[in-house]
């Protein structure tokens, strides 16, 4: 049952860094009648107390998003970008604040923070900004009568679509956060943030650096709580004009018969169980570093190639150099630079985690590496794992794991690669390792993936279009995608005579 709070409580010190546990709602911070608390992964203990939204609070930030929807799709575009900007200016002055926020919060590595995940959310803002003023298509003719005059002139426009719900995942809150926001806010729109709830920290001090950088009130509202407590009053609400989730195939079905009621438009980025596919012309080096790279976050990476499907004339070798590699990685205190390995995020996950590889051990697979949490660490410290003799149609294969469990699988020829590869429900992104060209270029065509990366992983470039395949999800974002997703899209046909020659 929920606890009472002490209502004096609304904010928390983590690190040094205050941040307010209450709601952000047109512009003003708003308490709940009741709390949940927000763990620490590192040690376990209870970083903060933070507002529990419900159907109430729900309702008040649609409505405040629609309230605040005209004047702010009415701003000019380059005013609008102009705010993006200083957000962007804000994010990169409080970055070392949200670093240590981040990963006291969700157990992130503080080094990733700063070199990385926290600047790419403030190049969200800025790229999506500077977009804004690029975005549009050359007009063109069309002819009715088969001749060249007059003609009748087609224009296409963006134009905004109305407030927003956001929900955003656990493992990299606030760049997750702003890949979302950004387009949406840079369209026009109002939003609805929910963050989730094992890592809301962050999304309350990009509400606070939004109203800094002059974000009118309304505009981007933050509200907190449990899915199954606010989710519907925020999905099936007929005033929400678009969502847009990442997290989980069940959780995305629930949402989705939810925004049914209304025909609310979806994007839906979610789960993965991506190859990782390796041939025997491969830089093996390479092939076992970019395996390695898949333990990031701690395996807590939608996009992780959790799959290492490897050519059996160099299996023996790359697992030889691959745990060669994975044993030298050091696990521990995500704060301290030397560390490679963080936590996993919450108790449930790390027993969720564990439930897959006993059962998979049960069914018959073999502990190559890891297969448990650290001894000496404990708690959710969950050993960098690698299990093979699995069967192709075992839960450990064709099941979203989520932790830094991987498993190996070999294959005879191309054609095999290839029907493994594809051979699960999900289609999110798949890694190629491969010397040749030709081959990496059919094998690419054949594969069910929205991203595909070739002797490298996780490059990013927020021009092209993101998304997954199958159960992964719906639809593209990503730079004219997004807009294409957060805008209704409007044609004016314009005859070429009619007009007078008065103003």
């Amino acid at each position: 049952m929920p606890q009472r709070p002490d209502t004096a409580v609304s904010e928390a010190r983590i690190a040094g860094v205050t941040v307010d546990t209450r709601h952000w709602i047109g512009g003003r911070r708003v308490a709940s009648a009741d709390t949940f608390p927000d763990l620490s992964p590192i040690d376990g203990g209870t970083l903060a107390r933070i507002a529990r939204g419900g159907p109430d609070e729900a309702g008040a930030a649609v409505a405040a998003a629609k309230a605040a929807f005209p004047g702010w799709a009415a701003t000019p575009p380059a005013e609008r970008a102009r705010v993006l900007h200083a957000i962007a200016d804000g994010v990169e002055e409080r970055l070392e604040e949200l670093a240590i926020v981040e990963t006291t919060d969700n157990g992130a590595l503080l080094r990733s923070h700063r070199r990385g995940v926290i600047p790419r959310a403030a190049r969200n803002f800025r790229f999506f900004a500077d977009w804004l003023l690029s975005l549009g298509h050359e007009d063109f003719t069309t002819h009715t009568d088969g001749h060249t005059n007059p003609g009748h002139t087609n224009h296409i426009s963006w134009d905004p679509a109305g407030p927003c719900v956001l929900i955003t995942p656990w493992n990299a809150p606030l760049m997750l956060a702003t890949w979302k926001v950004a387009p949406a806010l840079a369209a026009g729109n109002s939003v609805v943030l929910k963050p989730a709830e094992w890592s809301p920290l962050t999304a309350s001090l990009l509400a606070d650096i939004a109203a800094g950088a002059g974000l009118p009130p309304g505009v981007l509202n933050v509200v907190q709580g449990h899915g199954s407590e606010i989710g519907d009053g925020l999905t099936s609400h007929p005033d929400v004009r678009r969502i847009s989730f990442t997290g989980s195939v069940p959780t995305a079905r629930r949402i989705a018969a939810s925004a049914a009621r209304n025909l609310t438009p979806l994007s839906l980025e979610l789960g993965g169980k991506s190859p990782l596919l390796v041939f025997a012309d491969a830089d093996l080096e390479l092939a076992a570093e970019l395996a390695v790279e898949q333990f990031d976050n701690a395996g807590q990476v939608c996009l992780a190639a959790t799959r290492l499907l490897v050519e059996e004339s160099v299996a023996e070798e790359f697992t030889d150099r691959f745990v060669g590699k994975a044993a030298r990685l050091t696990q521990g205190d995500p704060r301290e630079e030397a560390t490679d390995i963080g936590p996993t995020i919450h108790p449930r996950q790390i027993e969720r985690v564990d439930g897959f590889v006993r059962r998979a051990i049960a069914a018959g697979a073999r502990v190559v590496l890891g297969g448990g949490s650290h001894t000496r660490r404990g708690g959710l410290y969950y050993r960098p794992t690698l299990l093979t003799d699995v069967a192709r149609d075992s839960e450990i294969v064709q099941e979203e794991v989520f932790g830094p469990v991987l498993t190996l699988q070999t294959f005879a020829d191309e054609a095999e690669a290839v029907h493994l590869a594809n051979d699960t429900r999900y289609g999110l992104a798949a890694t190629v390792a491969t010397g040749d060209h030709r081959r990496a270029e059919r094998v690419t065509a054949r594969l069910v993936a929205g991203t595909v990366w070739v002797n490298c992983f996780f490059v990013r470039d927020l021009r092209a279009p993101f998304g997954g395949s199958r159960l992964s999800g719906v639809g593209r974002e990503g730079g004219t995608w997004s807009f294409d997703f957060y805008c209704d899209l409007k044609n004016r046909v314009t005859a070429g005579e009619g007009f007078s020659d008065h103003g």
